[in-house]
């Protein structure tokens, strides 16, 4: 539910989920909350993480945004899921955990707060429960010892306590803060209750000024995180190509990209620069070249062929008619040359790549 104080002469409430926007009045706004609710979660006893936002526009109400979340089941009744109790805890554990959440605990005065399922959820989240509020419920119903349970917070709630008594039947609001005012200024054992942590106004004028102060120290973060991404963001802009409008502008874009591909290129092939592509190995060709070239040589040289102590090219020479067997100074200086020759075309292959 989404509050917002507005100096208008009539209220203005709206629904919205599932890109819809219908507009309701207070009339026939429970009407219209079931019927959505039954429209995203079914008309059984299922729930839906489908949220689903009252828009309340209205003078004289707190600019306050609260999201209500379904109360803990344990027991799966008929026609709700076997694993109800862990959908609706991941439900609940999904809001709860953000930092800027206020957890506000709404708990009956007659149980235990130490026993209490979202008490311990909370603290799951919020150790020291800087971040935790309890609102106690059904007063008028369990007022002995309620005094004693709020003031020694055995469960540390770091927000504190604050007693409400429930509208009953068809009350009206007036009508139902008057009869909470009666309730805890005449009753024996709520009326000793501190008048600043009683009634559903102080419940809400305590969750706006909560809601205030958590904005006020999330600020300077925000502006940051903001901030970061925007220059995040101007940097990635300026990365982009400028808008083109005519001919002239895209030819000189594309003169551009050439030229970049070409340095690329120059830088690759003939200098052996790779900076560009430091991770990239396949862009190493020239780094590649040689190292084949390196193994290729290694490998002719440790060739049984190359041996100096066995005879060379001995088939070949007979295959010609030779008469002397062994080197001649003639096949040296062969060998020689071819082996010149050899290290002149690795240095002519490096050049041209």
């Amino acid at each position: 539910m989404r509050l917002q104080n507005h100096p208008i002469p009539k209220p203005e409430l709206t629904l919205e989920y599932q890109s819809k926007a219908i507009s309701t009045d207070e009339t026939r706004v429970s009407e219209d909350l079931n019927l959505a609710t039954g429209e995203l979660a079914g008309h059984g006893k299922g729930i839906s993480n489908n949220p689903l936002t009252l828009v309340v526009r209205k003078n004289g109400v707190p600019d306050l945004t609260m999201v209500d979340l379904p109360g803990i089941t344990r027991v799966p009744i008929h026609g709700q899921h076997e694993n109800i109790y862990d959908q609706i805890k991941d439900m609940i554990m999904e809001y709860i955990t953000p930092k800027e959440s206020i957890i506000p605990n709404v708990i009956a005065a007659s149980i235990d707060f130490s026993t209490c399922e979202s008490i311990r959820m909370s603290q799951c989240v919020d150790k020291t429960g800087q971040r935790t509020l309890a609102a106690v419920t059904k007063a008028d119903k369990n007022p002995e010892g309620l005094l004693e349970k709020v003031t020694a917070d055995d469960v540390n709630i770091g927000l504190g306590y604050v007693c409400v008594r429930n509208r009953i039947g068809d009350e009206s609001y007036e009508e139902a803060r008057m009869e909470e005012a009666k309730l805890f200024e005449s009753n024996q054992h709520l009326s000793k209750i501190g008048k600043s942590i009683v009634g559903i106004p102080v419940l809400a004028r305590k969750l706006v000024q909560i809601q205030a102060e958590s904005i006020s120290k999330r600020v300077p973060e925000m502006v940051k995180k903001i901030n970061k991404k925007l220059n995040d963001n101007l940097s990635e802009l300026q990365t982009l190509p400028k808008s083109m409008t005519s001919v002239a502008d895209a030819m000189t874009a594309f003169m551009r990209v050439i030229g970049l591909a070409k340095e690329s290129l120059r830088k690759i092939l003939l200098t052996g620069e790779f900076d560009e592509y430091p991770d990239e190995k396949k862009m190493h060709c020239t780094a590649r070249m040689v190292e084949m070239l390196d193994n290729y040589s290694n490998q002719l040289h440790q060739c049984a062929e190359s041996d100096p102590s066995k005879d060379f090219l001995m088939e070949e020479i007979k295959s010609t008619g030779g008469v002397k067997v062994g080197r001649t100074p003639e096949l040296s200086a062969s060998c020689c040359f071819s082996g010149h020759l050899a290290e002149k075309s690795e240095r002519d292959i490096l050049h041209s790549n």
